[in-house]
């Protein structure tokens, strides 16, 4: 032995420690932990000090016993959905100052695997759940809404055991084809994820969306020419869709798309075919995610608010988790149209 310290082994600072360390009982580190009534600002600086000086940090699966592991889960089915990021940052702004943990868990398109999803949030005692537009069967959310905390994003159909913040789909839909319209288009497709009212939901976003549309080129006059082309939310869905219809018997002269992410697959098809956007094509998307502003994109797009959503469920869902079980909220978006240099009037309008 050279007299050498042997190196400090690292120990887990315990709510005991932070309690000696700042002269007062655990119950009171306790109570300052759980933001209890009653204590004084003194105490709680005093708590918070220690804290901060030892570095503790609360045991979650301890907290988890005690009732509260203060993590809320976060269900949506890709990271490459750019306005889900919107959405996040909504969310993590709202608890920045709270002391809950956000947890994402991407579950792909596959109802079944966001069940899987579901269900291991629920079993890691997660204090409440934020849906983004699920596909899982409706019966399932409703079973879990009953016992875990939850707000749906998106999806129009009521509950009472649920809080749910929704776009106007319909409404943003409208939007879009007016614009279009006025400047000249009358062969306008959609181009939109599936929907279908399987799993017992009777009102998602993309049906929803579809009605407005079709109502929207009703009203026009345009009923005939309606095209509605189902893709995936995705690049590759996009671009699938774009390649579909540009290059049909009789290509429409306007796109709007369900999703911002896809109209950048249409970009992508309509580069791929030698067409030039708006000159040959105009092209909308939804969500006005940041992609939609950048200066090679400049797609006009459908603001409906994603921070705003995203904040706004968060704060639903912490008043769920401290109590509130007498009323079911619903929150609605107002949509407007960010128009940037994606559209135009076709080539050669007709009558």
């Amino acid at each position: 032995m050279d007299g050498a310290a042997a190196p400090k082994q690292n120990k887990r600072v315990t709510i005991s420690d932070v309690a000696r360390h700042a002269g007062v009982s655990t119950a009171a580190v306790s109570k300052v932990l759980r933001s209890a009534y009653g204590v004084s600002p003194a105490m709680r600086e005093k708590v918070q000090a220690a804290i901060a000086e030892l570095g503790y940090r609360p045991h979650a699966a301890a907290r988890g016993m005690r009732g509260r592991t203060y993590t809320i889960g976060v269900l949506l089915d890709n990271v490459r959905n750019a306005f889900f990021a919107d959405i996040l940052d909504g969310v993590r702004d709202e608890l920045r100052t709270s002391e809950y943990t956000v947890l994402v868990g991407a579950a792909g398109f596959e109802p079944d695997e966001q069940a899987r999803t579901i269900r291991s949030m629920v079993d890691r005692q997660m204090d409440g759940l934020i849906l983004i537009a699920p596909g899982t069967p409706r019966d399932e959310i409703l079973s879990t809404a009953a016992s875990t905390p939850t707000v749906v994003i998106g999806h129009h159909d009521a509950a009472d055991s649920h809080d749910s913040v929704v776009d106007a789909d319909d409404i943003g839909a409208g939007l879009v084809v007016d614009h279009l319209v006025s400047l000249g288009h009358r062969d306008i497709a959609l181009v939109s994820a599936p929907g279908t009212r399987s799993n017992r939901w009777q009102r998602t976003p993309e049906i929803v969306l579809t009605d407005g549309y079709l109502e929207a080129m009703r009203r026009h006059g345009l009923a005939d020419r309606a095209r509605v082309h189902h893709a995936a939310y995705s690049d590759e869905g996009g671009f699938k869709a774009g390649m579909t219809l540009l290059t049909a018997d009789r290509p429409p002269t306007a796109i709007m798309t369900g999703a911002d992410v896809a109209a950048l697959g249409i970009y992508r098809a309509v580069h791929e075919l030698g067409l030039r956007i708006p000159d040959d094509l105009s092209l909308v998307g939804y969500n006005n995610t940041a992609l939609a502003s950048l200066a090679p994109v400049r797609l006009t797009s459908v603001d409906q608010a994603g921070h705003t959503m995203g904040a706004t469920a968060a704060r639903l869902l912490i008043e769920r988790v401290e109590g509130r079980r007498d009323r079911a909220v619903r929150s609605t978006m107002t949509p407007r149209l960010v128009v940037r240099g994606s559209t135009a009037s076709p080539r050669s309008a007709g009558p």
